[in-house]
């Protein structure tokens, strides 16, 4: 079978429309966050600019408004940060975190519980969310209660809550309806009428491997386990479930550059017709045009700028996208959005920046359209 080369410029160009950063109309944050698969909610009004900045007319509460309608599900999933996902795309994507089994790695007992402690957590909140909606300070109160063990109330209690994301991977629970500035937590079956439970991972990975090649590919088995749990799968599941989409021809391989990937088939011929144009981009922090294929992806972000974008403390800056590259960062102070373009970068379109920096500054001061 002839492998198809296909040049940076094309993969980027193509990949900029199925992040909708070509802005068509009608479309709603659902749409957004789940031909994403996914958006990075560690800060939620980071989220909402991901999703506004993909539409062609924000609207204020548009995520609210779906997590209210349950469209929309808030819980902890890919690399371990809080996501907010399609209510349909959920169950396929924590099976196959939980599929890695990483709370079994003898680093992570020590850091923080052994697996049966953690056996005995998952039971008590298990019970406890059963039909109930709790704050994580009565969620704690009652894990507690029903183990015995007054130890594990540091664990929980932590707002990283590196000990209910096992939980939350294995399905046992979302976070529910704010309480003010209080996050609540639920079974995912009390929130979403439905909820079928999670699939097997094999199963799993022939839903999520190709959505996600559908956003962010072409691209190679290893940076599907970057974005999905920092390379934490088990080597042989990882291969197979590319192998597996490979044989039934809906993956095929293909050669980015000097680099070898996998592209959905069907896009293949779509991906060697995109041709750039001249928009550019100011896209929020953590956006997933930057953390689909990592900020070690040279072709999107530089490496000499990395630090610049991937900054201390798990920080992703808000990037100046231009042809599907990164060439600079801003950040919004007084509601007027300052940017930095890096020295050497290719010359960016001045009205076509002026018209980006508009928009983002009409958003920022809640004027409507962003």
């Amino acid at each position: 079978m002839a492998v198809a080369t296909l040049t940076v410029d094309q993969v980027l160009a193509w990949r900029s429309g199925r992040h909708l950063l070509h802005r068509p109309a009608g479309v709603r944050p659902v749409d957004v966050v789940g031909r994403l698969v996914g958006v990075q909610a560690q800060v939620a009004s980071a989220a909402e600019q991901a999703v506004a900045a993909r539409q062609a007319d924000p609207r204020p509460g548009g995520v609210a408004g779906a997590l209210a309608g349950r469209l929309l599900v808030r819980t902890w999933a890919m690399r371990g940060t809080l996501h907010l996902m399609r209510a349909e795309d959920a169950p396929a994507c924590l099976s196959l975190l939980a599929a890695g089994r990483f709370w079994e790695k003898g680093s992570w007992q020590r850091a923080f519980v052994t697996v049966d402690r953690l056996a005995a957590i998952a039971e008590a909140a298990a019970a406890a969310l059963d039909g109930r909606t709790l704050t994580r300070e009565q969620l704690t109160a009652e894990i507690v209660e029903r183990t015995g063990d007054g130890t594990v109330a540091a664990h929980l209690d932590s707002g990283w809550g590196a000990v209910l994301k096992p939980l939350a991977w294995q399905g046992l629970l979302v976070q529910g309806p704010a309480e003010g500035n209080r996050v609540t937590f639920t079974r995912p079956e009390t929130l979403l009428p439905g909820w079928p439970g999670l699939p097997g991972p094999e199963e799993a990975a022939s839903r999520v491997v190709p959505a996600w090649l559908g956003a962010y590919g072409p691209a190679s088995p290893e940076t599907f386990d970057q974005w999905l749990s920092r390379g934490g799968s088990k080597r042989a599941a990882l291969r197979g479930w590319f192998a597996r989409l490979v044989d039934a021809g809906e993956l095929v391989p293909v050669t980015v550059g000097d680099r070898p990937a996998y592209a959905r088939a069907a896009d293949v011929d779509e991906i060697a017709a995109a041709r750039p144009d001249d928009a550019v981009r100011l896209l929020p922090a953590f956006d997933q045009w930057v953390l689909g294929p990592g900020t070690k992806d040279t072709t999107v972000v530089p490496a000499e700028r990395r630090s610049s974008v991937s900054r201390a403390a798990g920080w992703i800056s808000p990037v100046v996208v231009h042809r599907g590259r990164v060439v600079g960062t801003w950040e919004a102070r007084d509601g007027e959005p300052v940017v930095d373009l890096w020295p050497g970068s290719p010359p960016v379109p001045a009205d076509a920046l002026d018209a980006e920096r508009a928009r983002v500054r009409s958003y920022l001061s809640g004027d409507g359209d962003a």
